[in-house]
């Protein structure tokens, strides 16, 4: 049963990944799994037996999920995409009263206000994900393999940071084509520098925030639910007529959703 649970988790923040502006840290976070997929990270070498399993676990439901779904959501991304936004925008905002308890659980001092607006101005100054137009990398050169190894690195930053969006930073990069491309066609030698980097830096910002979390908690966590709260600003889809009626209708039901899973969190 824990198996299930953690590759469903795994699944959902894989496809949430996908989706240009929507961060796999904050649904992490949502689903009550981020500081233990933080933990197993940082301590996988030292307490490989009790920490494996949830890597692993998550991990292949990782994998599955962006093999099976990624081509499915970026289709209704690119063909619905208000009603995805909005629907998304919900999942996010159902989180919320979780990120905040975390966030407040040894009150809301005045300070604190500064790290919540920081963090929602750091993410809406990363502006918001447009059409990647750039060449698809079907093939490997060194300059490619480099430039790819350096796209993993972000991504893994970005799936570490809640409220900041791994495919959002592809489109800046570039790689959002190639890498969605790659994943569909199975292209491994493409993948490959980019699982390098993604390894190389989930291990790098990992420990990083890890070390935030146990000396300055209620910073990190404020900082932290800024980005998430700024992050649905960088998802908003705009209004428009009928899609946004049923765009709406989903938010509502991914915010029940949500907020559903997280409240015993």
């Amino acid at each position: 049963m824990e198996f299930l649970k953690n590759f469903l988790k795994g699944v959902a923040i894989s496809i949430s990944q996908i989706v240009p502006g929507v961060s796999g840290g904050t649904i992490a976070m949502i689903l009550g799994i981020y500081d233990k997929l933080l933990h197993a990270v940082n301590n996988i070498i030292k307490d490989f037996k009790n920490q494996y399993k949830i890597l692993m676990q998550v991990g292949i439901g990782a994998v599955v999920g962006i093999f099976l779904f990624s081509n499915v959501v970026k289709t209704l991304f690119d063909n619905f995409p208000i009603p995805v936004g909005y629907l998304f925008i919900g999942v996010i905002l159902g989180g919320a009263p979780l990120m905040f308890r975390k966030a407040t659980v040894k009150g809301f001092k005045k300070s604190s206000f500064l790290y919540l607006v920081a963090g929602i101005i750091i993410v809406l100054m990363m502006g918001t994900p447009n059409n990647d137009a750039s060449a698809i990398i079907t093939s490997l050169s060194i300059g490619n393999f480099l430039w790819l190894f350096i796209g993993g690195v972000v991504v893994a930053i970005a799936l570490i940071l809640p409220g900041i969006s791994g495919s959002f930073m592809l489109y800046v990069l570039g790689l959002y084509n190639t890498v969605i491309t790659a994943v569909v066609q199975m292209n491994i030698p493409v993948l490959i520098p980019i699982a390098i980097g993604g390894i190389v830096g989930t291990l790098a910002t990992a420990k990083i925030i890890e070390i935030l979390l146990l000396k300055y908690p209620q910073q990190t966590y404020i900082l932290i639910f800024g980005f998430i709260l700024g992050s649905v600003f960088s998802v908003f889809p705009g209004v428009d007529g009928l899609s946004s009626v049923i765009g709406v209708i989903l938010g509502i039901g991914g915010f029940i959703f949500t907020y559903y899973i997280s409240r015993n969190e």
